[in-house]
């Protein structure tokens, strides 16, 4: 729909720039339609922001002062079409703000927040808008409607009421006042965990505190140190692609633990970045949004618009694979022990110590050290790899596309075409971390894919990362995490520019939040079998193929520290099922909730919760609010979907994946999630499959 469901952020006005200045009141000039970033400036994006909404509330106003009958194409269709200039800047706008960001974008953020709650209101608060949608609604069995259209109007319909349509005048303007105040709030946390995750910069200056760090890291932090000007030495940062190698090879205990513990304890130093009164003002705000829509806690509100409709049914499945999980973990958790046991210091495993002696028993176990992988992961190859997978089994080709304006030199362009040669879209890669990006990995839209007056217009995907960058010796070259991550992000890719939809609201991605994560989670499933390795796991110096022996070691070690990784994802999940299940706006002490909650859960003191509160971004920031557990739960989607390839024998099979993209990947939010994975699979999803390979049955 047409609600501005692109994080409601926000912008600073700079004056002086003129329509025919300004390329957001232009056509882009190529094919693509691909935004001119080296025109596009700063001062571009507040007028645009104005007019856009300005143009869109007029739009708005004709379809809700219409004195004809309310019709689906002059009512819904109309709507899901509208506000062009407004979509064209907000998702370059967001785009940037969270890939490439500076002190003017969050200028702008935090001015244009406001602002866009507010028109979001106009729209779904409009009275006599919400009565032409709510009549086709009440006589939508009388309207001839394709499945594609009833569920659109469908969809309109609950996003009215859940944006507060049938709330009375006053209610209305406290809904108003609660979405203003917790844009704001939403927008100040993540600006915070930025912030701290930048400021962090751990200096090393005694070459006797690497022992053990391989020489491909100690290159990096001593580039990282030249470029913070401590050239000679070794800057360790809060990304994971600088700490995590540390975590796993560094012999000083100590250099260990307060790397994790910086990472772990951003925004939560009772300084000006500290997030505990945001976490308590963003629930004290969802709280009493979700009472006044008629919930009784935002997990009901949140969850009655997704596949398991209630809290129930995600705690109940959360705990089907929490205890195995946690069972498989105090079980490796003893293995570690006894590892450091043997080497006679007396110590007790800790957190800082998990990856560490967890490295050392998959060397032990099936001699297996993950640095012996990373020169046979290059990022180019891994990448060529992805490309080459969507080629045998969808038919794709890509394109180099050289001379294309980006917003950052690490930015690489691809034109995507079909097995016809038609345009798919544009497939946009940024994998490095730098100071104006957020931690993590996504996809994005520049431009959605939709279809009108007969023209389906392509769409523009991102994929976004934060992986190991080259040195001035060596390339990108990925650890099996970061690979394993680009699969998913492009996973994510393919659902978008796949897409075959009519309307934008339905495109690509935009569906229910536990359903969005199959297309991106099913294509890690190929990134380690052996036929899929070959084709990029090559030695970045000698082109050499990873040899049989290291893929064999690879496939033994499929469920290797499966407690750990699950149990770790999955006391987040539960965590973010707590914060959401808050029925009262008390005050509470943040740090408190976090353990009061992994206490209960009985996760054991040897891990750390995935995501601590002060820097959960996923549900405090990025739309996964009582929505974290969607990855366990498209989990078992994606190990059941899998099947149907391995069932075959065969799995780039054909037909299945054939009836993958046309079920799946190009329906969007077309047909209800369920129908459309039961019209492919022909049955419902099994979660044994994904507790028999995640080694927790």
């Amino acid at each position: 729909m047409k609600k501005l469901t692109f994080l409601i952020m926000s912008g600073l006005l700079l004056m002086g720039c003129a329509k025919n200045d300004n390329p957001f009141f232009k056509a882009y000039e190529n094919k693509y339609g691909a935004p001119p970033f080296d025109q596009i400036k700063p001062e571009h994006y507040m007028p645009a922001f104005k007019e856009g909404i300005k143009q869109h509330q007029a739009e708005i106003d004709a379809i809700a002062d219409s004195k004809d009958e309310p019709t689906f194409a002059n009512t819904i269709e109309a709507l899901d079409y509208s506000g062009d200039l407004l979509n064209k800047v907000s998702s370059v706008f967001y785009n940037l703000y969270s890939a490439e960001t500076n002190d003017q974008l969050d200028s702008i953020a935090n001015e244009v927040s406001p602002m866009l709650s507010e028109h979001n209101d106009n729209l779904y608060l409009n009275v006599k808008l919400f009565e032409r949608v709510k009549k086709l609604f009440d006589t939508r069995a009388t309207l001839g409607l394709t499945p594609e259209q009833n569920r659109l109007l469908e969809r309109y319909h609950r996003d009215f009421i859940r944006s507060g349509a049938a709330l009375n005048p006053e209610q209305k303007e406290k809904l108003r006042a609660i979405n203003k105040e917790l844009g704001l709030a939403e927008l100040a946390y993540g600006q915070n965990v930025l912030a701290e995750t930048n400021a962090y910069k751990k200096v090393v200056d005694k070459e006797a505190d690497l022992a053990g760090l391989p020489e491909s890291v100690r290159q990096a932090a001593a580039e990282t140190a030249k470029e913070a000007g401590q050239e000679g030495k070794w800057v360790f940062t809060a990304q994971k692609a600088s700490f995590i190698p540390v975590l796993q090879y560094s012999e000083n205990r100590e250099l260990r633990k307060e790397l994790l513990m910086a990472y772990t304890t951003r925004a939560n130093h009772d300084n000006a970045n500290d997030n505990k009164a945001l976490i308590n003002k963003i629930m004290k705000l969802r709280v009493q949004k979700a009472q006044l829509l008629g919930f009784e806690t935002p997990a009901a509100f949140i969850l009655d618009d997704t596949m398991a409709k209630t809290p129930k049914a995600v705690y109940n499945f959360l705990a089907t694979v929490w205890q195995p999980a946690v069972a498989k973990a105090k079980v490796e958790a003893a293995e570690l022990q006894k590892l450091m046991d043997a080497e006679g210091k007396g110590e007790k495993l800790e957190a800082w110590d998990w990856w560490y002696y967890s490295e050392k028993l998959r060397k032990a176990k099936y001699d297996l050290d993950e640095e012996q992988l990373r020169p046979y992961f290059k990022l180019e190859n891994v990448r060529q790899g992805v490309f080459d997978l969507a080629t045998k089994i969808y038919g794709l080709k890509f394109k180099k596309l050289d001379g294309m304006p980006s917003y950052h030199p690490d930015v690489e362009m691809f034109e995507v075409t079909d097995a016809d040669g038609s345009l798919i879209g544009v497939l946009y890669t940024d994998y490095f971390p730098r100071a104006g990006k957020r931690a993590g990995a996504w996809m994005e839209n520049i431009t959605p894919q939709y279809k009108k007056d007969g023209v389906n217009h392509r769409p523009i995907i991102v994929n976004v990362g934060n992986f190991t960058k080259p040195t001035k010796d060596k390339p990108s070259l990925l650890n099996m995490d970061e690979v394993e991550t680009m699969f998913h992000e492009f996973g994510h890719a393919l659902h978008g520019l796949l897409s075959q939809c009519t309307y934008p609201s339905q495109s690509g991605t935009n569906v229910s939040r536990d359903f969005v994560e199959l297309p991106s989670q099913i294509m890690e499933n190929w990134c380690f079998e052996p036929a899929v390795m070959k084709t990029y796991a090559k030695h970045y110096q000698t082109g050499e193929v990873i040899p049989q022996d290291l893929i064999d070691k690879i496939q033994k070690t499929g469920t290797f520290n499966q407690g750990f990784t699950m149990t770790e994802l999955l006391s987040a999940s539960l965590l973010d099922m707590d914060y959401h299940s808050l029925k009262d706006t008390t005050s509470f002490d943040v740090n408190a909730f976090e353990k009061a909650t992994l206490d209960r859960i009985g996760l054991i003191p040897e891990i750390i919760v995935r995501y601590r509160s002060t820097f959960f971004n996923h549900i405090f920031t990025t739309g996964y609010s009582a929505g974290y557990y969607s990855y366990t739960w498209a989990e078992v989607l994606d190990a059941d979907a899998y099947q149907a390839f391995v069932e075959t024998g065969d799995i780039y099979n054909p037909a299945v994946a054939t009836a993958f993209r046309k079920n799946i990947l190009e329906k969007g939010d077309s047909d209800d999630p369920m129908k459309l994975y039961l019209q492919f699979r022909g049955a419902q999803p099994n979660a044994d499959a994904l507790l028999k390979r995640r080694g927790l049955k």
